[in-house]
C-alpha cells in the first residue's frame, strides 16, 4: 500500500507540499476499524513508545516503592520542554530514589521552551541532562534500575536486564513476536522499538481499555493513563501540542507524540487506538491530521476542535507576520471489515 496524501500546504492559490503518510485506527480486540495508507507501514515507535516503557516501573513496583506521584510518573511519559516545573520534577525523582541525577544518559540541549532557553541564556548558565526532552523517560528507568539492583552505568545497552524487560512490554502491548521487533538507536541513546503502525494502535487501544491483561498490567495501564491527563503539562510543556490536546478533552483520551512524523492516541473507554505516521517525518503534517482524525470520528466535539484550531489549521506565516497560506488536513479513512 502507498502512502496518501494527509495534509496540504497551500502558499497563496497554490499547494505547495504535501505530506504523506499512513493511518491505523483499531480497537482493543485487535479490529482495524479505519486505515489510510498502509495500516501496516513499519516505522519505528521513538517517543510515542514511552507510555508503554513506563508500565514496568509500576507493575514491578518501583513507582510505590519510591512513592512517586502522578505528576512524576507523567514525566517518565514524557517528550518535556525543559521549563523547570519538569527540571524540578526530575530532581524530586532523584531524591526520593537516592541517586545522582548525573548518571543520566539522554544527553544534553537547549529547553526547547523558548522562555526558559533565554533565561538559561541571559543567566550565562549552560543546559545540563535536566533539560533534555527525555530526561523523564530515563529517570523512570532509572527508578526501576534502583530498585531492581541492576546496573545503572548500562541500562541504555540491549542486552541490560532493563532493556530486555522493557522489550518484553513493548511486545505484550502491541502483539507483535518479539523476535521481529526491529531495534535502532533513538535520539537520546536508548534502544528504539520497529513495528507496523497497527500494532502501535493496538497498544495505545489496550493502554486505554486494558481489559483482559490481568490485575497487575491492568491498574499499571490505568495508573499511566490518568497521570497523563491528570498532568498534560508534564507530557510535552505548557504549549506543547500533547498537553493542549489532553486539555481539551479532559479524560477522554490519552495522546502522545514521537520524532519523525509518529504520534499515537488512545480513547479512554472505548479502547481505540490511533496511530498517525507522516513519510516525511514532518510534525507540520502530523499535527493537523490528528485532530483531524478525531474529529472525523466524533471523538472531539466542535467546542474542542475549535480550541485546537491553531494546530489543526496552522497559518503558513512569512518572517513579516504575513499570512501566506495555511497547513490543511486533507486525510480520507477508509472504513474496514
Amino acid at each position: 500500500m502507498q502512502a496518501e496524501v494527509l495534509v496540504e500546504v497551500t502558499r497563496g492559490p497554490l499547494v505547495e507540499n504535501r505530506h504523506r503518510g499512513h493511518v491505523a485506527v483499531v480497537d482493543w480486540q485487535g479490529k482495524l476499524l479505519w486505515s489510510a495508507g498502509d495500516s501496516h507501514h513499519i516505522t519505528y515507535w521513538r517517543s510515542s513508545a514511552k507510555p508503554v516503557q513506563a508500565l514496568p516501573v509500576v507493575e514491578l513496583g518501583a513507582a510505590d516503592h519510591y512513592g512517586i506521584t502522578p505528576a512524576e510518573l507523567a514525566l517518565f511519559c514524557a517528550s518535556h520542554n525543559g521549563e523547570p516545573f519538569h527540571t524540578r520534577t526530575v530532581q524530586a525523582i532523584f531524591a526520593k530514589i537516592g541517586q545522582d541525577y548525573h548518571l543520566l544518559q539522554c544527553g544534553v540541549h537547549a529547553p526547547y521552551h523558548k522562555a526558559t532557553a533565554k533565561a538559561l541564556l541571559l543567566a550565562g548558565e549552560e543546559p545540563s541532562v535536566l533539560h533534555s526532552n527525555c530526561s523523564g523517560k530515563h529517570s523512570g528507568m532509572l527508578t526501576l534500575v534502583t530498585h531492581l539492583n541492576y546496573d545503572p552505568a548500562t541500562y541504555l545497552d540491549l542486552d541490560h536486564p532493563l532493556q530486555q524487560i522493557i522489550l518484553d512490554y513493548i511486545a505484550e502491548m502491541t502483539g507483535y513476536p518479539r523476535e521481529q521487533i526491529a531495534i535502532g538507536t533513538d535520539g537520546c541513546g536508548v534502544p528504539v522499538h520497529g513495528l507496523p503502525i497497527y500494532n502501535m494502535s493496538l497498544a495505545y487501544a489496550r493502554l486505554a481499555r486494558p481489559q483482559g491483561l490481568g490485575k497487575a498490567r491492568e491498574e499499571a495501564c490505568s495508573r499511566v493513563t490518568k497521570a497523563m491527563m491528570a498532568h498534560p503539562e508534564m507530557v510535552s510543556g505548557t504549549d506543547g501540542f500533547c498537553t493542549k490536546l489532553m486539555q481539551a478533552a479532559p479524560g477522554k483520551l490519552v495522546a502522545k507524540g514521537g520524532a519523525a512524523g509518529v504520534y499515537c492516541v488512545g480513547i479512554i473507554d472505548a479502547g481505540i487506538g490511533i496511530t498517525v505516521k507522516c513519510e516525511d517525518g514532518s510534525s507540520r503534517g502530523r499535527d493537523p491530521v490528528v485532530v483531524e482524525i478525531l474529529k472525523e470520528l466524533g471523538y472531539l466535539s466542535p467546542q474542542e476542535v475549535k480550541s485546537l484550531e491553531r494546530f489543526h489549521h496552522p497559518q503558513n506565516i512569512n518572517h513579516r507576520q504575513e499570512k501566506c497560506g495555511e497547513v490543511r488536513p486533507v486525510v480520507k479513512l477508509k472504513r474496514e471489515g
